[in-house]
């Protein structure tokens, strides 16, 4: 005989949150990581070049990442340290050190896209080759390391873009809590033992007391 019970079977929702929570944490840590990497290694790398006009003949200039705009560096040193920063705090901390990685890589991206094109720091090295306060780089031209910077930084955006749909799923620090966020059960104190027990008196002689002392 069959018997129909109305108790009702189990959703597969946790598993699947908490699949896609260990996915997107994979994810987030794997481009954090090497989206910083990459955006602090392309900002010490050539990103311009030209020529300035000394003694009657072509000077070569020369400008890295780090000399036209230390912005890319910054804040891909600030994302890094808001992912690492994602995993100790909780709840609406956890929200806002998320948003602050992707504002990291948004910033980091949008540095690196405005210096690809910026000559300033070709200019100034002119003027202190020439020695002449208006001279500007000729023949100016850019390497490709800036959009390279800019990769880098899109990876810190997308980063902080997963922490902010599933940070809350992703584990903490705190060794005080389980994996589904709920205090662990203290542990009660043993009861105290019977002292005319050997065992208890044993114990007592290790402590240095007198077991047969009132």
């Amino acid at each position: 005989m069959e018997y129909v019970t109305a108790v009702p079977h189990p959703r597969s929702e946790a598993p699947g949150s908490a699949r896609a929570g260990r996915m997107s944490l994979a994810v987030a840590l794997l481009c954090g990581a090497v989206g910083a990497a990459i955006a602090l290694l392309a900002t010490r790398q050539r990103w311009s070049e030209g020529t300035a006009t000394v003694a009657g003949g072509p000077f070569p200039l020369t400008a890295k990442g780090s000399d036209v705009t230390g912005v890319p560096a910054s804040l891909a040193i600030v994302g890094l340290a808001a992912l690492v920063a994602v995993f100790a705090v909780r709840r609406a901390g956890r929200f806002m050190v998320a948003g602050l990685l992707a504002l990291s890589g948004a910033g980091t991206v949008a540095a690196a896209l405005l210096g690809a094109s910026d000559s300033t720091a070709l200019d100034e090295q002119a003027a202190r080759a020439s020695g002449d306060t208006s001279a500007t780089v000729q023949a100016l031209t850019h390497t490709a390391w800036p959009y390279v910077a800019a990769v880098g930084g899109a990876l810190l955006l997308l980063a902080g873009l997963l922490a902010l749909r599933y940070g809350r799923l992703w584990p903490g620090m705190s060794g005080r809590y389980e994996r589904n966020g709920t205090p662990r059960p203290r542990r009660k104190p043993e009861a105290a033992g019977d002292p005319d027990r050997p065992e208890e008196l044993w114990k007592a002689l290790d402590r240095g007391e007198d077991p047969t002392g009132a």
